[in-house]
């Protein structure tokens, strides 16, 4: 049984990671083995996230004059809410990813940015790219022209080696037919 005290400092922490969360996700982990449940906090956690399991009644009293008030006002049987610090859809992404293993886990509405989800629009959201994954792409993508450049300067030198050319002012290229 909680006590006051207690209550009050779950009240406290839910507070705060509504204000510092990037977004939040209704998600639900009942029914899940405990070890699968340890399992998908860890990948949320992972991602800079936080899963909270307590009262609907809590949830209710922490979102009092927040943005996640309308949202969890008439929660009804058992939630957890999944809290995203930085990369809303990599937090995303693991409960979908979850709910596809473990049929127990659900993807419910959500916000991002303070800004309300729809269930579909959640898991839109969880199918983007981690920021990871899109830090990956954009790095790729401005390192695409070095690495032609180095590969046409090495080609280059490569040639030249095979001409027996020492200087590059006779160097030749043969010359090839465009297609118009």
């Amino acid at each position: 049984m909680m006590t006051r005290n207690d209550k009050n400092a779950v009240i406290a922490d839910l507070k705060e990671k509504i204000s510092s969360a990037n977004a939040l996700f209704l998600t639900n982990l009942i029914g899940v083995g405990a070890n699968d449940a340890v399992e998908v906090r860890k990948k949320v956690r992972e991602a800079n996230g936080s899963v909270v399991i307590t009262r609907n009644t809590l949830f209710r009293i922490a979102a009092e004059g927040t943005y996640a008030e309308e949202l969890m006002k008439d929660l009804k049987g058992t939630n957890a809410v999944a809290f995203a610090f930085e990369d809303a859809p990599g937090v995303a992404k693991v409960i979908y990813e979850s709910s596809k293993d473990l049929e127990s886990i659900t993807l419910g509405k959500g916000f991002l940015r303070q800004e309300p989800l729809e269930e579909a629009q959640v898991v839109e959201l969880a199918k983007l790219p981690s920021r990871d994954e899109m830090l990956a792409t954009l790095l790729a993508t401005f390192q695409a022209p070095i690495s032609a450049f180095a590969r046409l300067a090495n080609n280059i030198k490569e040639a030249a080696e095979e001409q027996g050319i020492e200087n590059l002012k006779d160097f030749k290229v043969a010359e090839t037919e465009t297609a118009e």
